[in-house]
């Protein structure tokens, strides 16, 4: 049996930051499929988005999603007309990608980890938990969400370096490290 592990780098560096049309912020791709997929063709799409502003969300017809907000002070979210407070980081919360979103920034720009995947494109919808200490993962994308970083199958991690991790790897997190299972 073959019980080779392989972990691909994506670093923070190599990422294009695409602005957003109505100028609220700018997104940055971490991983996605198919690789190289747009915005309307993609599977599963998992980045960092900088909001800046109020304003709307993008609508995504036929498409989850998971926000965790990691950096700021905070926003709160008008989804479908219900209001939903996201004051804590590290917090993972789903939401359809495809119903009117708007944003109301409670104490300046925020940054958010974002999971979206096509309901009907994905077998499940991926699992997103954010995790700090020592644990085995696999077949799993792995982000640092902090300056403390993360050793993953003897790689370090910084502040929003990602990998892929194809097999079983250990992964200690330093600091908080979100892991996306079932992309």
């Amino acid at each position: 049996m073959n019980h080779e592990v392989v972990v691909r780098l994506l670093p923070a560096a190599a990422r294009t930051a695409m602005p957003w049309k109505n100028g609220g912020g700018v997104t940055r791709e971490i991983a996605g499929a198919p690789e190289g997929a747009g915005t309307a063709d993609f599977r599963w799409r998992v980045s960092l988005a900088e909001v800046a502003g109020d304003g709307p969300f993008s609508a995504f017809p036929g498409v989850d999603r998971t926000l965790t907000m990691v950096e700021g002070g905070g926003m709160e979210l008008t989804v479908a007309g219900r209001p939903h407070l996201v004051e804590s980081p590290y917090e993972p919360r789903d939401f359809a990608g495809d119903v009117a979103t708007d944003c109301r920034l409670l104490g300046g720009p925020v940054v958010n980890f974002n999971v979206m995947w096509r309901r009907d494109a994905v077998a499940a919808p991926p699992a997103v938990a954010v995790v700090r200490g020592a644990l085995p993962v696999e077949a799993a994308l792995v982000v640092a969400l902090s300056d403390a970083g993360a050793e993953l199958g003897g790689r370090t991690l910084g502040r929003y370096d990602a990998a892929l991790v194809d097999g079983r790897a250990h992964l200690l997190a330093k600091g908080p490290v979100a892991v996306v299972t079932g992309v």
